[in-house]
């Protein structure tokens, strides 16, 4: 693929600017009391050029958070036909964190998308869009894993109970990292291998059973 040219760069420039800028407007001073004016303001460029890029402030408060879900899904097909519906999901997660680092880190610091995740949780209508656009997400996941088993996802409910299982982990592991002191891409990577590693013995009928044998408790963040 050709490097990108000068034109370009310099608009993947602005565009990360403005997220980057809105991102520190939003987790210093609060997402309701940000305006756009502020934002292309600080950044120096008119609200049409902010447009340009981002429908709303909502969008651009989750536009590094897209950037990771992108790495999942297409890790997600790209993974091998033969593997079963969850250690694919397992296999794509891990490699997205892998490559997550590289990613964010060249559009803001990794600090600040902790204090953008932070915030998000915080704010009830960013709860409520990451709450819609997570449903969204997690339809697209099932009707991938229905596509690799030949399934129709209408049809079979297996591959919306599994994405819907597999998505509560995700959850549940983004919640304890952002409460946790270990607070690096290596942390929420391995919080996320372990959490998968329990998601079989939750699901299992008898827990006791597992005390001896299954997978160890997990830290305290």
């Amino acid at each position: 693929m050709p490097a990108p040219g000068l034109r370009e760069r310099k608009k993947q420039r602005t565009r990360d600017t403005l997220i980057r800028v809105a991102l520190e407007l939003f987790t210093t001073q609060g997402y309701e009391r940000t305006t756009v004016d502020e934002i292309v303001d600080a950044v120096e460029v008119s609200q049409r050029t902010f447009f340009r890029y981002f429908a709303s402030k909502e969008e651009v408060a989750f536009a590094v958070q897209h950037m990771v879900e992108e790495l999942f899904v297409t890790a997600l097909g790209q993974r091998p036909p033969g593997e079963g519906p969850f250690d694919a999901l397992r296999h794509a997660v891990l490699s997205a964190w892998d490559h997550a680092g590289e990613a964010v880190t060249e559009v803001v610091p990794i600090e600040l998308y902790l204090r953008t995740f932070r915030m998000i949780e915080s704010t009830p209508a960013l709860l409520a869009a990451h709450l819609r656009r997570s449903a969204e997400t997690e339809e697209t996941i099932a009707r991938t894993i229905a596509e690799r088993e030949g399934l129709d996802v209408d049809a079979d409910p297996r591959p919306r109970i599994a994405v819907a299982a597999f998505s509560g982990v995700m959850r549940v592991t983004g919640q304890m990292w952002g409460r946790g002191t270990d607070q690096s891409l290596e942390a929420i990577r391995a919080l996320t291998e372990q959490y998968l590693d329990h998601l079989g013995p939750a699901l299992a009928p008898h827990w006791r059973a597992l005390d001896d044998s299954g997978p160890s408790p997990l830290p305290t963040p």
